[in-house]
């Protein structure tokens, strides 16, 4: 488990640089999570390390694989210094563990629900899932383990996740390209949803 952090942890520095400040979270019966920060100009990105450290487990499937299953780590980007988003280390830490504590594989599409805002004031309290492969390199690990990927969370407001359950993720992204929506502005409205 510690080497495919160590790993993990390489790809993000290789793809980020050297986080600037980190912090761990540990859950009643789960592995430790850690959030590291990243500050690239006038963006700063967290990412989780510790999700992927155990393989995701259909929660159908009567005993969780130890070795096979998707892997991955979350990515969250937000522009810096317009609010105060260093509060999302916990919430962040919850995502990742969600797969431990209730049997969720976090995979593109997908939405994650927090039930509370992602900072103190924010709007959004939901992510959607996107796809890897952009920022950071999905990291290939030896055979039979599934690669771990790297998946970028988009901020949802309230009506954009209900929009979503409705429409589709991929039609919500549609939306926010045509309207030309700032994804990474931690105070942005909803994108009309007409």
């Amino acid at each position: 488990m510690e080497e495919i952090l160590a790993l993990v942890e390489a790809r993000l520095c290789t793809a980020l640089g050297e986080p600037d400040a980190r912090a761990a979270v540990t859950f009643l019966g789960t592995d430790r999570i850690e959030v590291l920060r990243f500050l690239d100009g006038d963006v700063v990105r967290y990412a989780t390390l510790g999700m992927s450290a155990q393989p995701m487990a259909d929660p159908t499937a009567p005993l969780a694989d130890p070795v096979k299953g998707p892997r991955a780590e979350l990515v969250l980007s937000v522009r810096a210094g317009l609010a105060a988003t260093d509060q999302v280390l916990r919430p962040l830490a919850v995502l990742a563990a969600s797969p431990q504590v209730e049997g969720v594989i976090v995979a593109p599409g997908a939405s994650l629900d927090l039930g509370d805002p992602l900072w103190p004031s924010a709007p959004f309290s939901s992510v959607l899932v996107a796809e890897s492969g952009g920022l950071v390199e999905d990291l290939e690990l030896d055979a039979p383990m599934d690669p771990v990927r790297f998946l970028p969370l988009l901020p949802m407001t309230a009506n954009e996740a209900a929009w979503k359950r409705v429409r589709g993720g991929q039609e919500l992204q549609e939306r926010w390209l045509s309207h030309g929506t700032d994804l990474r502005d931690p105070l942005r409205t909803s994108v009309p949803l007409d």
